[in-house]
């Protein structure tokens, strides 16, 4: 168990913790949530002992293991894979002691192969390339040097041998920063299977509802703690908001100004699946509204002055960089009002699309129209890099705005958390959310009817990413987004595009198929909406399904979760072969006489295989659950169609 009893910290001459006390159990998955600045980072450090209070105790049991992202990599000549696997300490320990258990045989062998064993040394790297595999990196990437990555993937390598290392406490500080959507879904699915006690700080709130089960909250240098996820801690924390008097009238305001949203889409409800799940989530919009009303940001984007139809049409587009081709045949509209969504793995060619549609990317192949009153605002993390370290954030919008007056440009920014001195100051110390912050500000002012956003919530807080969301739901130009954050992506975006094989196509299906679909592999069979529109032409008019539909149902399902049903049972065919050779070889392992008898080499041999045999069983027993939960998820969905 972790305890933290009147703990007082401070940083700088900031207090950060003021008599906190905070209790986590054994096993317990817990999300850390906070303002930027509130200490959430500082706790990490005080549970690693790299930090001591200023008052208070701070205990943890002392044989506890605890794992962390490291928050820089070198830039060094080592493989990824390596590096990765240098992160498990004992296993690097133990090799370089394996040549003089060789030379000294006997006894001293006989230990080290028990160790070794012990920490499953031989599916070691079989281990570090599947994380690696997950998180991104492909066969031939996990053999290139660390050095040649950008920063964002060395923070991906980071994470490898964080979860590759044994631990009891597993410490993670934001990280779905630097994965994209398909990396977060493994995730997620790695740390649902996670043994030990998790905290993780995220500012993404449906990654925090699909993998923790409390919620501890800093805010004014307490910590207050919620039983259930994230949803579950708006909710109850909203009910207490609720009974402050002081924040009634604006959260009134709120709820309506919530409200309208709701009411703008509801009309769409029986024509897209998309337009309901918006509506799901704007009406959890609703719910916690006091939430936010009490946030400390609140803008909005400015009329567009002038919008032309169709804001760009692309025709036959071919994009890439000079002969590799990355997507081919482009037939898009933007037309004002669109709000699109780009869904696909790492590197299928999202950030691309948005690079042509800026215009940063000229087309290869072609015809592009761009309206004439077109306007674009552009954003990735590139436009932080493009800051002055130098100038404040006033002198930057002073710099876009020579005519306006301080007042009015100072009024601005404090939307943004930029107020009194704040405003002047260099922007170089400032932090990434802080610059993230400051760049959608110059973004705002200039009034596009286009929006173009990659990655927008990177080292936002939840206040912040809130802040946007209503902003973007009252645009009335056209938005296109790429993110990671799913509540984002719900609650802002109309339609879904699937950037794959080259290609770009409307994506028929919400983010819930978009996640079976990547759990079960792009390119294995028909969509997985097929049989649910199948099922909706017969149920979506409030009629009772007959006895005859209803078998005819059932027995589309059955055909259509087949295959599915046939590799379930081969994998566990495959699970009970495996499981017999694991056991005669720990049989043989566990036998004295091996030891006194053995030819050289024999006993390393069957060391070695069985590594590698429970390395491969784990393998299968992962699929077969993989497997089985997306066909109970079909089952219970298919379920709740037929009523």
């Amino acid at each position: 168990m972790i305890l933290l009893n009147d703990v007082e910290l401070l940083r700088g001459g900031r207090r950060l913790l003021d008599g906190a006390c905070l209790r986590v159990h054994s096993g317990q998955k817990m999300g850390l949530v906070g303002a930027n600045g509130s200490g959430k980072s500082s706790l990490f450090e005080l549970l690693q002992g790299q930090l001591h209070a200023d008052r208070g105790a701070v205990t943890l049991p002392q044989d506890w293991r605890i794992a962390s992202v490291a928050q820089e990599t070198p830039s060094i000549e080592c493989s990824v894979l390596d590096h990765a696997i240098d992160g498990h300490t004992e296993y690097r320990r133990l090799e370089q002691q394996r040549a003089d258990a060789e030379r000294e045989g006997g006894d001293c062998l006989a230990h080290w192969h028990h160790d070794f064993e012990a920490i499953d040394g031989y599916s070691i790297p079989a281990q570090a390339a599947s994380l690696l595999a997950g998180l991104g990196f492909d066969e031939a990437a996990q053999g290139r040097p660390v050095a040649s990555f950008s920063g964002g993937w060395r923070m991906r390598v980071n994470l490898a041998r964080a979860l590759l290392r044994p631990s009891e406490l597993l410490l993670l500080d934001e990280p779905t920063n630097h994965l994209d959507l398909d990396a977060i879904i493994w995730l997620e699915r790695w740390l649902l299977r996670y043994a030990g006690t998790l905290l993780v700080i995220s500012h993404d709130r449906e990654y925090l509802d699909r993998v923790v089960d409390s919620i501890a909250h800093i805010e004014h240098g307490k910590i207050n703690t919620y039983q259930g996820d994230y949803t579950s801690f708006e909710r109850q924390r909203g009910e207490r908001l609720m009974q402050q008097q002081s924040t009634y009238n604006k959260q009134q305001r709120e709820r309506a100004h919530l409200q309208q949203f709701v009411d703008r889409f509801k009309y769409k409800a029986s024509k897209a699946r998309q337009a309901q799940s918006r509506i799901k989530a704007l009406e959890k919009l609703q719910a916690v509204a006091p939430i936010y009303a009490c946030g400390s940001y609140h803008f909005e984007f400015a009329e567009p002055d002038m919008l032309s139809s169709p804001l760009i049409a692309f025709d036959g587009i071919q994009a890439g960089y000079g002969d590799n081709v990355i997507l081919d045949q482009i037939h898009l509209n933007l037309l004002p009002g669109s709000r699109i969504g780009l869904l696909g793995r790492n590197g299928a060619g999202k950030s691309t699309l948005i690079k042509l549609l800026a215009g940063e990317l000229p087309p290869l192949a072609g015809t592009v129209e761009r309206g004439h009153h077109l306007r674009i605002g552009y954003f990735d993390q590139q436009q932080l890099d493009a800051l002055d370290l130098q100038a404040s954030p006033l002198l930057h919008l002073q710099r876009l705005a020579p005519a306006s007056t301080e007042q009015q440009l100072r009024d601005f920014l404090g939307q943004f958390g930029f107020a009194g001195e704040r405003a002047k100051e260099p922007v170089g110390p400032f932090s990434g959310g802080e610059k993230t912050r400051l760049a959608l500000a110059l973004l705002v002012w200039q009034k596009p009817n286009l929006l173009l956003l990659d990655e927008p919530t990177n080292h936002l807080d939840t206040d912040m990413r809130e802040a946007l969301i209503i902003a973007l739901q009252s645009f009335t130009g056209a938005v296109v987004v790429v993110s990671h954050d799913r509540h984002l992506l719900r609650t802002v975006a109309d339609e879904l595009y699937l950037v794959h094989n080259g290609k770009v196509s409307p994506f028929d299906g919400d983010l819930d198929d978009y996640q079976r679909l990547q759990l079960r592999g792009f390119d294995n069979g028909p969509p997985l909406s097929a049989l649910d529109a199948k099922t909706q032409v017969d149920t979506n008019d409030g009629t009772r399904i007959d006895r005859q539909q209803r078998k005819r149902l059932e027995a589309e399902f059955r055909q259509y979760t087949a295959a599915h049903r046939k590799q379930l049972q081969k994998l566990e065919q495959q699970i009970g072969i495996q499981q017999k050779e694991l056991d005669n070889l720990a049989t043989q392992l566990t036998d004295s006489a091996l030891y006194k008898n053995a030819q050289p080499g024999q006993v390393s041999v069957l060391t070695k295989n069985h590594g590698e045999g429970k390395a491969k069983l784990d393998a299968l027993e992962s699929s077969w659950l993989e497997l089985s939960e997306e066909l109970d998820q079909q089952s219970r969905e298919f379920n709740q169609q037929i009523g």
